[in-house]
This record gives structure tokens, C-alpha cells and sequence, in this order.
């Protein structure tokens, strides 16, 4: 009996090993064309490993040289986006809200969200959390409330988080109350030196009422977009001013509440590396960041590994990225947002990838008036209950529905025109994110442990391999 026991043990063993040796030999793919022909849809031909070999280029993907983790993709869920989820009806909410953050079948598993620390410029109107004529102020922050973002914010986060409870949560502030500010405008201006610590309390406020709310923010951004102060809302703040406030105010404030929310600062474009590195050469203002952001609306991606490289110890993230096409045309350009942001980023050190913004209307809109933004389109656009989506959804979700929490950046060498990115997953699995941005159809090889595997991918297309 024992001996039956050995050998039927023994064939269960032998049975679970070839069939994982057949799953990893195995490859699904998920497909976007340029043409449109296919948007985000799995293909329905396995590709299998072998030894066979040829002339091919080849993208060799080695799963022993790591970098860094990844937390996840994902979009600012502005006030506007907010505003237009919440007017659908119960049912269709519920729909587009399992579409965006559940994983399973065609859902595309968004991991990541921003949110705005009172308005944007994507919100109906401009307001914080503690607003008081000019003249008033309130030091202790008695008057604290997270007001409009009651309306619609709040209850279409709680909406995913019973989806996705793991999501991870970014808040970024747009601008002070008006009354903490030089100018009592929401548009630029500088925040009060007399104010560095009462602003610190309501930055410590935000994270704790949230909290009560059932909403944990991962991590706040210090400034959003510190060096443009023309957007409305907005500020100026320049290195110096944020590395004051983050080592006498925003920092020692933190930790004394015993928040676990991370710090992490600049939160603007890739031109201006020198900013985050002269903050993180402050060693009283680096004990308490986490990382640094970066949009790329100027400069270039390889910055990211600039501002890595002088500070190997501090996270990079990518927190915003407006991505926009034409509506109605013919083509998608799927291979410019790819390239660029989930590919760009993350091959330079950024743990995740977020795009500006998640929802909008047919007009772009809501936007504030004096400086907010007219054509930011949102990766869906929402017309009562009918939703389109658009080249950032797709975009993002070539990504977020494989590229989980806790998967890690793996190298890949990236043969000419055939831009990519690999991860391994927290389950073993290997994901390969290619964009043929050659100007002809190419047919390659995916090279793993020795084997290979030949796939064509069109000219402007996006293909997501999964092993």
C-alpha cells in the first residue's frame, strides 16, 4: 500500500509538472492594430516555445536580471470624472466600474488611481477643503471638510474599492485654501511662509478624514506641477520652498500623526531633474520622501533614471500624462502612449504609469474657467449612460490587466523598432509589452531560457504576451 501511495503521489507530481511546462511553454496574446480592426481583444492562436531557430530579431527576455517592482497603472480620477460616473445610472455605474477595475475576462484590472487634494482643473469649479474670506483664516484646521468631493468623489471610490480593495491611492493638491496663499487667488501665487505648518495639518487632515471614509492614501504628491503656476487651480513652489516645508513642516506633521502615507515630491515635468535631486541632497528633507513624480509634458523619460541613479535608494513614479486622439478617426495611435509611458516610464525605474485623465463628456468638460483644461479628453468618455473609450484606455489597460501589484520590471534587450518592456508577476508569469514602431510589418522572436517563440505584429500596433 505504501509503495501505491509512493508511485500515485509520484504520477500526480509528474502530471502538475508537465502540465506547468506546458503553460509556460504556451503564450496568449492581447492585440491592439493601428487600423482599429482590433482594440484591446485576445487572440484566439497559442504561440508555443521551441527550439527551432532563425534569423528573426529577437527580444531575449531574462527573468534573472530584475529592477524595480511596480505598483500599478491606472488614471487621475478628477472631480469631473467623479461628476460624470456618479450621474449614470446605478446599473450602467456598476458596469463601467468592473470594466475599469476587476481583472477577470474583458475587464482590464486599473490598479492605480490619482485623486486631486480639493479641485483640479478638471473640476466644475474651484474650491478646498477650507475655504474663508479673504482676511479669515483658521489655524487649527477646525473647519476642515472634504465638502464637494462628498457628492461624487468619495462614493465612486468606495464603489471601487469594493472591486478592487488593494488599489492603490495618490492624492495630489492643486493649490492651498486661497487664505494660505500671497495672492488670494487660486491661480499661482506662493504659499505663506507663516503658513508652512497649518498647511502641513491640512495635508495631514486630508489623509486622516479620508480615512474615516474608508479611503487609505497610499501616498500624497507635495505640489502638483510646482513650477506652473498658471493653471487654475494652482501654485508656485519652487526646490528650495518644498524642501523646507517637506523637513520642517510636512514631514515632522506625518510622522507625529503617524501616518504610513508616503511623501513623495516634484510631481512635474522631465526637463527639470535638478529639482527632485537638490530636495533628496537634503538630507533632513530625504529622511521623510519616499520618491519622486513626473509628467511628461517637457523633457524626456530617461530623466527618470537621471533622478535614479543620483538617489538609487528613493522610488521614481509617473503621475500624469495627458494622452489624446482625434474622435471618430479611422486610425489609433496606440504605439505613441505605449512607447512613451508604459514603456518609457517603467524602463526607467517607475514603479508605476498613470494617465490624465479617466472620464470627461463629449466636450472635454468639466474644466475650470481662467486656465482649466479644454481638451483633455478622458480615457472614457461618458454620455449619459452610453460610454466610448479612448487611446488611453487602451493604453493603460495593455498593461494593468497583467502588469499586477508586486510584479517586477525584468530586462529585455530592445531590437530596432520593436520598442518593449517585460515584467514577472507575483505568480510566476512573464509578461512582454511590444510596440512595433518600424515603419513596416515585423516578424520576431520572443527568446525565453534558451527558447523562442516567432510572432508578426503589424506596423503601429501594441501586442501584450503573456507566458
Amino acid at each position: 500500500m505504501k509503495f501505491k501511495a509512493i508511485s500515485y503521489c509520484f504520477a500526480v507530481m509528474c502530471s502538475i509538472s508537465t502540465l506547468q511546462s506546458t503553460a509556460q511553454n504556451n503564450v496568449s496574446s492581447w492585440l491592439t492594430k493601428a487600423d482599429r480592426s482590433v482594440l484591446f481583444t485576445k487572440q484566439t492562436a497559442v504561440l508555443k516555445f521551441s527550439s527551432e531557430q532563425n534569423k528573426n530579431p529577437t527580444i531575449i527576455v531574462n527573468d534573472k536580471e530584475t529592477y524595480q517592482p511596480i505598483d500599478g497603472f491606472g488614471y487621475t480620477l478628477t472631480g469631473g470624472s467623479a461628476q460624470h460616473i456618479i450621474k449614470m445610472s446605478a446599473l450602467a455605474r456598476a458596469a463601467l466600474l468592473k470594466e475599469l477595475f476587476a481583472t477577470d475576462g474583458n475587464n482590464i484590472g486599473v490598479s492605480y488611481i490619482r485623486l486631486s487634494i480639493g479641485a483640479s482643473d478638471l473640476n466644475e469649479k474651484v474650491f478646498s477643503y477650507n475655504d474663508l474670506p479673504e482676511g479669515e483664516t483658521d489655524l487649527q484646521q477646525a473647519k476642515f471638510d472634504l465638502g464637494l468631493d462628498k457628492a461624487d468623489v468619495i462614493p465612486v471610490m468606495k464603489e471601487i474599492l469594493a472591486i478592487n480593495p488593494k488599489i492603490k491611492i495618490l492624492g495630489s493638491p492643486w493649490s492651498p485654501p486661497l487664505w494660505m496663499k500671497t495672492a488670494y487667488d487660486a491661480r499661482g501665487g506662493m504659499l505663506k511662509p507663516e503658513f508652512y505648518e497649518v498647511y502641513a495639518k491640512y495635508l495631514v487632515k486630508y489623509v486622516q478624514e479620508m480615512k474615516k471614509e474608508g479611503i487609505t492614501i497610499d501616498a500624497i504628491t507635495v505640489q502638483n506641477e510646482p513650477l506652473h503656476p498658471g493653471n487654475n487651480p494652482s501654485l508656485l513652489m519652487v526646490a528650495p520652498d518644498q524642501a523646507i516645508f517637506v523637513k520642517k513642516n510636512l514631514g515632522p506633521a506625518f510622522e507625529k500623526a503617524g501616518l504610513k502615507t508616503k511623501i513623495i515630491i516634484y510631481d512635474h515635468n522631465a526637463d527639470r531633474p535638478d529639482y527632485p535631486i537638490s530636495i533628496l541632497d537634503d538630507p533632513e528633507a530625504k529622511k521623510y520622501i519616499d520618491g519622486s513624480a513626473f509628467h511628461l509634458y517637457g523633457g524626456k523619460i530617461e530623466a527618470l533614471t537621471d533622478v535614479h541613479n543620483a538617489h538609487p535608494d528613493k522610488n521614481i513614479y509617473f503621475s500624469e500624462q495627458m494622452v489624446v486622439e482625434e474622435p471618430g478617426s479611422s486610425t489609433i495611435n496606440i504605439i505613441n502612449p505605449v512607447k512613451r509611458l508604459i514603456i518609457g516610464a517603467t524602463r526607467n525605474w517607475s514603479r508605476n504609469v498613470l494617465e490624465w485623465n479617466l472620464a470627461a463628456d463629449l466636450e472635454n468638460k468639466p474644466f475650470t474657467d481662467r486656465g482649466g483644461c479644454p481638451t483633455c479628453q478622458g480615457a472614457v468618455t461618458i454620455d449619459k449612460d452610453k460610454v466610448s473609450r479612448n487611446l488611453a484606455y487602451y493604453s493603460v489597460a495593455h498593461a494593468s490587466k497583467f502588469v499586477r501589484p508586486g510584479s517586477v520590471r525584468i530586462a529585455s534587450n530592445e531590437p530596432s523598432g520593436l520598442s518593449n518592456v517585460a515584467f514577472k508577476t507575483p505568480d510566476g508569469k512573464k509578461i512582454l509589452i511590444v510596440a512595433n514602431t518600424g515603419s513596416t510589418n515585423t516578424t520576431f522572436n520572443i527568446s525565453y531560457n534558451g527558447k523562442i517563440v516567432s510572432t508578426t505584429l503589424e506596423k503601429g500596433s501594441v501586442s501584450t504576451y503573456i507566458w
